[in-house]
């Protein structure tokens, strides 16, 4: 798939939440075609086929937008990609109303959408977690026991996907904390202090967990110090 099909599949997903909200609209479109997370999931096949998937911290739903406009495209796939995502189920929790709001006009026929705080939301049994720029939002404490519940809920052989910003005092992680305070004064959201830890610190204790984890740059093209952890569950 070449940037401009992958502009064109973000344009088709960013439709998905309607001329009435354009700034719903914009948003995910930016999202999609700057942030290399989206491409990457498509591209390596990071979510398995029929896979009851969770998204916590699912926000306006942009991936789940992606993945009802990717199974639209199923026909047209390219053929050197892991073929389209099709979940089983796509579950994404979030305490924002209004964003989720939005999640549900541009979700698919799979997806559901909870109002939920996920330090005690219901995980149930699962294939797939993610949890894309989330942790640190998190106290020490919440985020270790989020990982531990996600530890439970997976099915063996699932994936857990987090994105994290990799802490150090280089400027590029600045540069991250600052964009995320701003994306979250765009929605509207309060942000109190972040919380956050390495990449190295992050890998560790998901290993202590039982998964094997494999960090994977995630800031190409963009100036921030972004790590997608991908954990494989025994």
């Amino acid at each position: 798939m070449t940037q401009a099909d992958f502009r064109a599949l973000a344009r088709r997903a960013a439709r998905r939440y309607g001329a009435a909200d354009p700034f719903a609209r914009h948003f995910a479109f930016g999202k999609l075609t700057r942030d290399p997370f989206f491409r990457h999931v498509l591209e390596a096949g990071l979510i398995p086929r029929d896979a009851r998937v969770l998204d916590l911290g699912c926000g306006q739903g942009v991936l789940e937008a992606l993945l009802a406009a990717a199974a639209d495209d199923a026909r047209s796939w390219p053929a050197e990609w892991p073929p389209a995502p099709a979940p089983r189920s796509l579950r994404g929790i979030d305490l924002a109303q209004r964003d989720l709001s939005r999640a549900r006009r541009a979700g698919g026929p799979r997806t559901s959408f909870d109002c939920a705080d996920i330090r005690g939301a219901s995980f149930g049994d699962v294939d797939a977690v993610l949890m894309i720029d989330v942790l640190h939002y998190l106290e020490r404490d919440a985020q270790d026991a989020v990982l531990e519940r996600a530890r439970r809920a997976l099915a063996p052989g699932g994936v857990l996907l987090a994105r994290v910003a990799d802490a150090s005092p280089s400027l590029r992680f600045r540069l991250t904390l600052a964009a995320d305070r701003l994306a979250s004064r765009l929605r509207g959201l309060r942000v109190g202090e972040l919380h956050c830890r390495s990449a190295e610190a992050w890998t560790r204790r998901l290993a202590e967990l039982g998964f094997a984890v494999e960090a994977r740059p995630m800031s190409a093209g963009t100036p921030f110090a972004n790590v997608l952890l991908v954990g494989r569950a025994a």
